[in-house]
């Protein structure tokens, strides 16, 4: 029999670079994050367009062919600029609560906050039944066409109209619209955009809820339809 004999130093030169093996790292270094890091890197991702610089989020742009123009800031009211507020409630992110009192309409996210945009909201969107809705689709550079109780109004005004305007800057919906719809019917409410700007914050709509283009680009982005929708006011 013949035996093999180990030194005290041959061993430790075999298991060292076992050892190190075994508490090595790899990657970067560091550990995987957890689903709920994921998962809070995405909301905060999701939220770096707003409270930035006010020029720059209301900057002119060009989408679809069309040119928006840039709002001005210095005559914007601080408090219509979009942004991150605490908003604590029961409902679950996504949901979009307009308060037609403060003309504000918030897009709720995780953590007791929402997104704030200021809106234009007339009194004859005061009539809307039940307060709740659903988002149900949304378009790009829509189409309008009056309803034919506004053309009766004012018809003078609506009349020429009556057949539809193309979508585009001229359009008084303006850049993107979400379409309201409730127990699977069309509620004839949208919250769009507009090509008049200075009427944000104000009660001059027809009864649709107004946004300024740059802001309702923004919320379209982040409503998925079938999204609810609830008007206070």
């Amino acid at each position: 029999m013949i035996r093999v004999l180990f030194s005290p130093r041959k061993a430790l030169a075999i298991a060292l670079p076992l050892l190190l093996s075994a508490c090595a790292s790899t990657g970067d270094g560091s550990s995987a994050p957890t689903p709920q890091l994921v998962k809070q890197r995405a909301e905060d991702d999701a939220l770096k367009s707003v409270g930035g610089d006010p020029v720059q989020m209301y900057a002119a742009r060009t989408d679809g062919g069309f040119e928006i123009p840039a709002i001005d800031v210095q005559k914007l009211n601080p408090q219509y600029v979009r942004q991150v507020v605490n908003y604590p409630s029961e409902e679950k992110p996504g949901t979009i609560i307009v308060d037609q009192n403060s003309r504000f309409l918030y897009l709720i996210q995780p953590g007791n906050k929402a997104i704030r945009y200021a809106v234009g909201v007339g009194p004859v969107a005061r009539s809307f039944d039940g307060g709740e809705a659903i988002i149900a689709r949304k378009a790009a550079w829509p189409r309008w066409i009056p309803t034919p109780d506004m053309v009766k109004r004012n018809p003078a005004h609506y009349g020429p109209h009556k057949d539809g305007v193309d979508g585009g800057p001229k359009n008084p919906m303006g850049a993107r619209a979400l379409y309201m719809h409730k127990d699977n019917k069309d509620t004839y409410y949208r919250v769009h955009g507009t090509n008049d700007p200075s009427s944000i914050g104000k009660g001059v709509s027809a009864g649709c809820i107004r946004m300024m283009n740059q802001d309702v680009m923004d919320l379209y982005e982040r409503v998925t339809p079938g999204a609810k929708i609830i008007v206070k006011g």
